[in-house]
This record gives C-alpha cells, structure tokens and sequence, in this order.
C-alpha cells in the first residue's frame, strides 16, 4: 500500500511539474526578449541581418522554441533577395537550465530551407562572406527585465537540415538560375569540441543523382573564417541516367546517357572543397540524329563499361588517369581532363585506340561518306569545347587502319576515278562508267599517317593510303565542321605517278589533275571537265 502510495505521489509530481511548466513556460521565455536574442545571436554568428516574422513555443514531445518565415539576408554586393528563407525554424531548449529559471538552446532544426548559391563573373561565392562579426561589431544584448531569459547560451550541439533546396546563379551570365539544383538536401550537422561533424544526402537535378555523405567532418578555429576550416569526409553518387545533367551543361546533342556510379574521399577546405575517386558509368551510350544517314536517322553507339580511375575533383577541374571503355572488341585508354571554366572544356591526353572497328563508328553511327572499315590503332591527344566540338578541336597523333575496305560512297567514287585516271585516261572520258564501282567496296591494305588539329582544321603531311592497284599518298589539310577539303595527291601506279589536287568541300569535291603526269594527248581541260563529269555520276549515285 505505501508503494503504490509512493507511485502514485510521484506520478502526481511529474504532473504537477508539466502543468506548471506549460502555464509558466511562456511567461519564462519573454517571447520579445528571446525573439531579439536569437536573431542577435544568429547575426552575430554568420555576420549577415536574421529576421524573422513569428516565434511560438511548445512544449511537447520537448520544451522548443519555433520561428516562422525566417530570411537570413544577401550580402550587397550579390543583390537585395534574401540569402536563405525558412518556413520553420525549431529551437529546442535545454530541459535541466530551463527548470532552473535559465533559457539554454539545444538542437536546431530547420524544415525546407531555400538557400541561393550566387557566383559573380569573377568567381567569387556569395557564401565567401558568411563569417563570424569581429568584436567591434558584437550585436548589442537586449536589456534584461526579471529573470527569464538572463544569460541565455547560443551554443547549439546539433543542427538538421530537412528538405532543403539550393539554387545556383551565375551573374557573369545573364543573372539567370542555371539548370542544376539540390534538391531534398537533408543533413546533420553536430558540434563536438572543435570539429563539427556532417552527414546527410541530397539530390543533384536534372538527372535525379543521389549524393550520401557519410563520415564528414569540418575542423573549427575560430582564428580563421569558416569557409577556411580543413574538411574531410567521404561521398557516394548514385543515379539511373546521366542524360539529363549532360544536356544541361554540355547541350542536348549528341545525348549521353547511362547509369553511373562513384565513390569519393573528401578533401579540401570549406570554401575551397575537394574530392578524389573512383567514377564508373556501367553501360555508355551516345546518341545523335544523321541527316546523311538512312533510317533510322537517330543512331546510337553503346560503349562497355566507361570506368575513371584516379578521379580528382577541386570545382572547377576533374581529372582521371586513365579513363577507358571499349567498343566491339576495340579498347580506349586516355588522361581525362574537364573544366567548368566559360563552358565545358575536354582534354584527351596519352589518347591510345587499339583494334577499334572503325566501320562501327563511321558507318553504323556517323554515316560518313568517306568512310573505311578495319581496325583503328590511334596514339595521341585531343581537346575541345565540349559546345563546339567540330570547330574547336586540337590534338595531334599517329594512325593506321587496315587491312580494310573503303565502304563510304563518297570515297568509292574519289578512289575509283583516281584508279581510272591512273590507269587508262579514255576510260574516266568516256561515258560508259561501269555502276559496280559505286557499290563494290574498294579493298586497302593500311591508312597511315600522322596529323595535326588546330581549330577543327586538320593537316597531314604524310598520310598513305595503300593498296594493291594504288599507292595515294595525301598531304593538305580539311575541315571537321566545314568539310572544306585543300588535299594534294600523289598516286602511284603500274604504268607511273600520277599527281592532283583535291578541292571544294566534301560534299562536292573538285579534282585538278597536273598534265605533266599524265600519259595523254588531251588538253588539261578536257581532262578536268572528264574528272569532274564522272564525279558527279559517282555523288548522284
């Protein structure tokens, strides 16, 4: 009986307490007094105005104080819109203080905040400024009337951040949002000691890419700005399909996707983060609409598994060495490098093709008129303007294909009527040109050279095609996004050597034949006017 008694009075007691707590506890917290210290507190923490509209407390499941449409200012020099605004700031407070007549803060959490990530044309981050104020600029403490809130500590050990959004705005172009945004950002951030520790995930769209951070930890000294603490942690990406984030930042054509996944140790400062890792996209596609083609027009050139070894990141640089894949039994091998400065920029160093059909390419995907099948051995390097890749390109590099067949329609007619003038001149005059030749593929036994890029305009002083009925050594130069073609030819055959210059573009090329190596008694015109004649048969064909 005096057990249950003694339960039953502490029972009570517990009550008693809660009712008087939820009777006296807004009378505790001057809600004016504790509204002006938090706001004070927050200003004097991130250096930036804090304001916010409401501010209620609960009780339940936890003593708690809750600001309503809170703004936390943009420095001036980014604009006038609020830096982040909140549609729920909870605060909750320490239980044992609180008993005691004292307010003291415990965690904070803030429900679906949305924070605008700004980036002037010179580089610099709106979140650069966000520092503690300096002593001389402490925020005055409000007066204290009664014993509420007196002595009230800022010091939070926990902060979670529940669905936030961020948005990315770059004002060197345009003050316009860019297409990526963090989506459902949830994050933990707890205060130990001198060290904060962060985890969470969030979602990186277009593309729907989950990002884990797990392990994080941000080392705090309060001689230095924040965005300066050392930071260390560890990063996972996840995501179904690439295509989406690659047509926002390198255009929609031609359209990359495929599922990807990495792993990476985090590194760096808090301003100035970095990462290093491992990147591996299982099953690689690209896609592109031909007009040259036959249906279907749209092709698509699947690729194995595209893996980056060595990947470091430092925000505006990714490397990997190497980067392979492999195509119908063909492998590539390369050093990646990709900037993020005034566009997408790629970097192909140590560039090495082994056994690469090149009929998978240049036929089944490009439907180029020039085109050759055999395999391709390539050694070199190649970089570009991701958004004008044919104009932009430079490299330089070693080829050979073969043994192979020439199987584009426009290259058939070039060899062709160079075999015919080669061989028998009264042949490439007369009318009765045999049809087979369009149709037949022209067997080779190597295409070697070496060749320099500049501006999408690539030169050769070497390249030999060879064959058994001809040897068509090339030297001149042709252009990748023009077609513009400035070639001087120099073929050799059973009965001699044979030199021309090929011109125009390679939609409609033009032929002009040296006299001098030619075996006939026909005029230099009316040799031309034969050359260009069976040309134009071979192009309607």
């Amino acid at each position: 009986m005096r057990r249950a008694l003694k339960w039953l009075i502490g029972i009570g007691a517990v009550v008693a307490v809660l009712v008087v707590a939820a009777i006296a506890l807004p009378r505790l917290i001057d809600t004016p007094r504790v509204q002006a210290m938090i706001a004070g507190s927050a200003t004097q923490t991130i250096g930036r105005p804090v304001k916010f509209e409401s501010l209620s407390v609960k009780l339940f499941p936890l003593p708690a104080v809750e600001l309503h449409k809170l703004e936390v200012a943009e420095d001036p020099q980014f604009g006038t819109a609020p830096f982040l605004t909140l549609e729920t700031g909870r605060v909750y407070l320490k239980l044992r203080p609180l008993l005691g007549g004292r307010v003291e803060f415990g965690d904070i959490t803030l429900e679906r905040p949305r924070i605008a990530l700004i980036q002037r044309a010179d580089g610099h981050l709106n979140v650069a400024s966000l520092a503690p104020a300096s002593e001389s600029r402490t925020a005055p403490r409000p007066g204290r009337s009664g014993g509420g809130a007196g002595g009230a500590a800022a010091v939070v050990s926990q902060i979670k951040v529940v669905g936030g959004l961020v948005t990315y705005v770059a004002l060197g172009k345009g003050s316009a949002p860019t297409p990526y945004r963090v989506e459902n950002l949830d994050l933990t951030l707890t205060n130990q000691a001198s060290q904060l520790s962060v985890k969470g995930t969030l979602r990186v769209n277009p593309g729907d890419l989950l990002v884990k951070l797990t392990d994080g930890v941000v080392a705090l000294n309060g001689a230095r700005p924040p965005l300066e603490a050392p930071l260390r942690g560890r990063i996972g990406i996840e995501g179904k399909d690439v295509e989406p984030l690659v047509a926002a930042s390198a255009g929609s054509s031609p359209a990359i996707a495929g599922p990807i996944k990495g792993d990476f140790t985090l590194g760096g400062t808090l301003g100035a983060p970095r990462a290093s890792g491992t990147v591996e996209l299982a099953s690689l596609r690209v896609t592109r609409t031909t007009a040259a083609c036959p249906e279907p027009k749209r092709r698509t050139l699947s690729l194995g598994a595209l893996k980056l070894a060595a990947v470091s990141w430092d925000g505006a640089r990714l490397q990997s060495r190497p980067t392979t894949t492999s195509l119908a039994g063909g492998t590539i091998s390369t050093n990646l490098t990709v900037t993020l400065e005034r566009g997408v920029h790629v970097q192909l160093g140590d560039l090495k093709i082994t056994g690469l059909p090149a009929e998978k390419v240049l036929v089944d995907f490009l439907c180029e008129g020039y085109a050759v099948a055999g395999p391709l051995d390539l050694a070199g390097a190649l970089k570009a303007n991701a958004g004008d890749l044919w104009n932009t390109l430079d490299g330089s590099g070693r080829l050979r294909i073969g043994p192979g067949r020439v199987v584009g329609p426009q290259a058939l007619a070039l060899i062709e009527s160079l075999t015919r003038i080669a061989g028998v001149v009264s042949s490439v005059l007369a009318a009765d040109v045999p049809r087979s030749l369009t149709s037949s593929p022209t067997d080779f036994e190597s295409i070697t050279g070496t060749y320099q890029i500049v501006s999408g305009v690539v030169t050769t002083r070497d390249l030999l095609y060879t064959s058994r009925a001809i040897k068509v050594g090339v030297v001149g130069d042709f252009g990748l996004g023009s077609g513009r073609m400035n070639l001087d030819l120099r073929v050799q055959h059973a009965r001699g050597e044979l030199r021309a210059h090929l011109g125009g573009n390679a939609a409609a090329p033009t032929i002009k034949v040296d006299p001098a190596s030619v075996s006939t008694n026909v005029t230099r015109e009316e040799l031309e006017t034969g050359i260009q004649d069976l040309l134009n048969r071979f192009r309607r064909r």
